[in-house]
């Protein structure tokens, strides 16, 4: 099969396809014929050589993908030859073919084209697991995402409306911003002419929002705490803006607030000093136990699955591009120009 190989650490440039070895199933896994696959901010980060795949994964990148099983294991009971099915996956996406654990499989939604349900799991797994999950967001909080425009961004808007939360989003350009409102977000603030902190007080009332979701790291810390109300989450998912920062504990005590991250959970009483070292979202469920990975799978299944059925929520993408420019697609997302996901065809 073709599949796209890192050939030594650096820039988009050093993406290349290449034929390679199909991969091999094992008794609990299928194996999917790639329609398509989603890149991931994690993606670029492994091509740098700071992510390293996990021990026994594909060494290609690709964190996701869709397409139509060809094999399956004689321990899978659920999946068979012919199924159009998307996958959360540990790598492998960037090929013609990938091994997936039976467990990270999912059906594709109706109303959904094969080659869109490659946008869905990554998102649809990190946003259930680290907002609802971990930071039990409900119906009738309210809920701030950094990065409204990104993937992670178009989906959690719509998640948490179809959830019954109000929804505040912070982006970069009125574009982005009208993008977010479209989806359904309440409040949208452009962080470049605007305090979101301030706006945030203004719209709640003095309270704060109840959850937190954010990539930008060191800079935003002390505004997002400052932001939250009492009682309130804050869900890390990167550190795009910077990894180490320094926090009033005051703050933290005052409002009980609880501050998470993918590899880390960090509780108030606790918290001295912050030196965040962890990935984008995919860090956080690449690395999690097959077990684990399964269970957050299935929670999706049963919760996210049936409001895309519905149309309540709906993949958003920027850009398709072949799987032979893949390293157009890096270039692409380095630029934070798109909005929603970037999808690479096998």
């Amino acid at each position: 099969m073709k599949a796209v190989v890192i050939t030594t650490p650096g820039g988009p440039e050093v993406l290349l396809l290449q034929e390679v070895e199909d991969p091999q199933i094992n008794e609990d896994e299928v194996l999917v014929k790639v329609e398509a696959t989603a890149l991931n901010r994690a993606d670029t980060i492994q091509r740098q050589g700071r992510y390293p795949p996990p021990k026994g994964a594909s060494p290609y990148p690709g964190l996701e993908c869709s397409g139509t099983i060809e094999a399956v294991g004689k321990n899978v009971s659920r999946w068979k030859i012919g199924d159009q099915v998307c996958a959360l996956l540990s790598g492998g996406g960037y090929a013609e073919k990938v091994a997936v654990p039976a467990g990270q499989v999912l059906p594709v939604p109706q109303c959904v084209s094969l080659k869109d349900a490659a946008s869905l799991p990554e998102v649809a797994c990190t946003v259930w697991s680290t907002v609802f999950m971990m930071s039990r967001l409900s119906a009738g909080e309210t809920f701030l995402v950094h990065g409204g425009s990104s993937g992670i961004g178009t989906f959690a808007i719509q998640i948490a409306k179809h959830q019954g939360v109000k929804v505040f989003v912070t982006a970069g350009s009125e574009e982005k911003l009208a993008v977010c409102k479209d989806l359904g977000a309440d409040v949208c603030i452009n962080y470049k002419t605007e305090d979101f902190v301030a706006r945030v007080k203004e719209e709640t009332g003095g309270k704060g929002v109840d959850v937190i979701l954010d990539s930008v790291g060191a800079p935003y810390f002390q505004k997002n705490v400052d932001s939250l109300n009492i009682d309130g989450r804050l869900f890390l998912l990167g550190f795009m803006g910077g990894a180490v920062t320094q926090v009033n504990l005051g703050s933290l005590f005052a409002k009980r607030i609880t501050v998470q991250a993918l590899l880390l959970s960090i509780d108030y009483m606790t918290l001295v000093h912050l030196l965040l070292v962890i990935m984008h979202a995919a860090a956080g469920l690449r690395t999690r136990t097959l077990e684990n990975k399964a269970e957050i799978v299935s929670e999706v299944e049963k919760n996210v699955w049936p409001a895309i059925v519905a149309g309540k929520v709906k993949p958003v993408v920027f850009k398709y591009l072949p799987l032979s420019e893949a390293a157009e697609s890096h270039r692409l997302m380095e630029t934070s120009q798109h909005i929603g996901k970037i999808l690479l065809v096998a």
